[in-house]
């Protein structure tokens, strides 16, 4: 008799890896549908495990997995705007657009359901977990101008600009991402200065920081 293949050594997940797993699934879910459109039995599916397993790590249900997963995403989104402090600062932050725009591209479809939460799920948590990606990158943005103490024209310009990339990624996957993303991201950039400069008018702390762009430009 020929002996059987050796059957694989069965590894048990820690509970860190579990939960990333499932969260890893959910996340893919998300990313291409709605988060009301995606169920528990949906992720049980996509990571291969029982529907009590995945109660067992979100005894919350889908509310919490899902909550969860945008903070995963959340995470990934406030680090595209973590650039070194190195080199010109719009060259920096077209590196950090173009982190920002690849994960728009890789979520096309669950991108507003990701970043704004769903008309089914969104809660006031939701809502506090993507403001928080919007001010750690205009917290980043501020730090790479070196600004310490920004007044409020300033710092108002910088997170009317982050919302602005924020609508313009929603229209960019609207218009089946055209232009193309580096020209977004140009676009985006270029805006950047114009909105500075707008500001600079009515304030010396911007006035002076765009001085200095132009003069590192």
């Amino acid at each position: 008799m020929t002996p059987s293949a050796p059957t694989p050594a069965y590894r048990r997940l820690s509970v860190e890896e579990r939960r990333s797993q499932l969260l890893d699934a959910a996340l893919s879910l998300f990313a291409h549908r709605a988060p009301e459109e995606v169920s528990l039995d949906d992720v049980a599916e996509a990571a291969g495990v029982s529907r009590p397993l995945v109660y067992r790590y979100f005894p919350g249900g889908k509310q919490q997995l899902y909550e969860a997963a945008l903070r995963s995403a959340a995470e990934e989104l406030r680090q595209c705007f973590d650039e070194p402090r190195e080199g010109l600062l719009l060259d920096r932050l077209a590196h950090a657009l173009d982190r920002y725009l690849t994960f728009v591209d890789q979520h096309d479809a669950g991108f507003s359901a990701l970043l704004q939460g769903g008309s089914v799920v969104e809660t006031s948590r939701t809502t506090a977990i993507v403001d928080g990606v919007r001010r750690a990158a205009a917290e980043h943005i501020l730090s790479h101008l070196r600004v310490t103490e920004p007044g409020s024209r300033l710092r108002m310009t910088v997170r009317m600009w982050i919302t602005a990339v924020e609508a313009a990624s929603l229209i960019w996957l609207d218009e089946d991402k055209q232009p193309p993303a580096d020209e977004l991201r140009d676009w985006l950039v270029e805006q950047f200065v114009a909105v500075l400069s707008v500001t600079a008018r009515r304030d010396p702390q911007t006035s002076a920081l765009v001085e200095d762009l132009l003069a590192d430009g």
